[in-house]
């Protein structure tokens, strides 16, 4: 059985209290449960943290086996800033925005130290998804339609082969709308003179649709991220995306807020905004069910 660990961003003590609440134990260098697993959704980095603790917590945990782990879109944002181009920059490059975007990290992780590509290296291990049969993990969206674009790209065990990442940072190239979609949910552009700020205070002229929510129909209850904007009540202007399986379904990325609970009857985000004041590290709980059970979900909150 398996216990679903959300966004962490370098919260390591809440890591740690969330993973003792659960009831694994630390062994030697590792956190161990007797009978379960944890599932990491991914985006361990980023944030003001431990991140060093942090990775060492969770690669510990999936090298000994006592967990699995999906990439998030910060992990692939770091790979892609280590790699240079063929510009003189780098895949994801280092301009103001992203400097600071990434800048815990690398305070923590000096650019281009031996601790900084290793931890990079084992971000390229991470794979896209997990299909455990009775459940999936992936960051964003289990989104059909990207899977047969990614699949050339992939390994066996799921994880971006070397040279995707540069066709996956190329706005041109089919690849980096799959990665998009997997990794950072279904944005569409905004209404003209409609736009947004973002967590990080950068300008948004395009929002994260509610994938899961038959509801979300028109832009004024369709969209999350987006804070106070007010978005005019005007329908979609494509067909939506909607994931039918009956399959559970976890995911992160979502910043959610308010008390931990399911999208839908098998769908659950569990990143509860740990990474800003007030916020909590969430898992769920997985036992088995197929509809999920709103009890499962467990939680610490942000210390100070």
């Amino acid at each position: 059985m398996y216990d679903i660990i959300g966004d962490i961003h370098g919260r390591a003590d809440e890591l740690e209290a969330l993973l003792l609440k659960l009831g694994y134990q630390r062994q030697g260098a590792v956190y161990k449960h007797p009978e379960r697993k944890a599932i990491f959704v991914g985006d361990f980095i980023d944030g003001k943290g431990q991140h060093r603790k942090t990775v060492d917590i969770c690669r510990s945990m999936v090298e000994q086996e006592s967990a699995l782990a999906v990439m998030g879109n910060h992990e692939f944002n770091a790979i892609c800033y280590s790699i240079p181009d063929n510009t003189g920059d780098y895949l994801r490059p280092h301009n103001e925005k992203n400097v600071r975007d990434h800048a815990e990290f690398i305070a923590e992780l000096p650019f281009g130290s031996h601790k900084h590509r290793e931890t990079i290296d084992w971000f390229k291990s991470l794979p896209l998804f997990l299909d455990l049969g009775e459940l999936r993990i992936i960051h964003a969206v289990w989104h059909y339609p990207s899977f047969p674009i990614v699949a050339p790209w992939l390994d066996d065990n799921n994880c971006l082969l070397p040279d995707a990442f540069a066709p996956a940072s190329d706005k041109n190239h089919p690849l980096y709308h799959a990665i998009e979609h997997l990794l950072k949910g279904i944005e569409l552009e905004l209404p003209e003179g409609f736009s947004f700020n973002d967590k990080r205070g950068n300008l948004r002229t395009a929002a994260r649709i509610r994938w899961w929510d038959e509801q979300a129909t028109h832009w004024s209850n369709a969209t999350i991220g987006t804070g106070n904007a007010a978005l005019p009540h005007l329908p979609l202007p494509e067909q939506r995306y909607r994931y039918t399986d009956t399959v559970p379904l976890f995911v992160g990325h979502y910043w959610m807020d308010g008390n931990p609970g399911a999208l839908s009857e098998n769908v659950a985000c569990i990143d509860y905004s740990v990474a800003r004041p007030g916020g909590k590290l969430v898992a769920y709980r997985w036992g088995g069910e197929q509809k999920l059970d709103q009890n499962n979900f467990i939680w610490v909150d942000r210390t100070l």
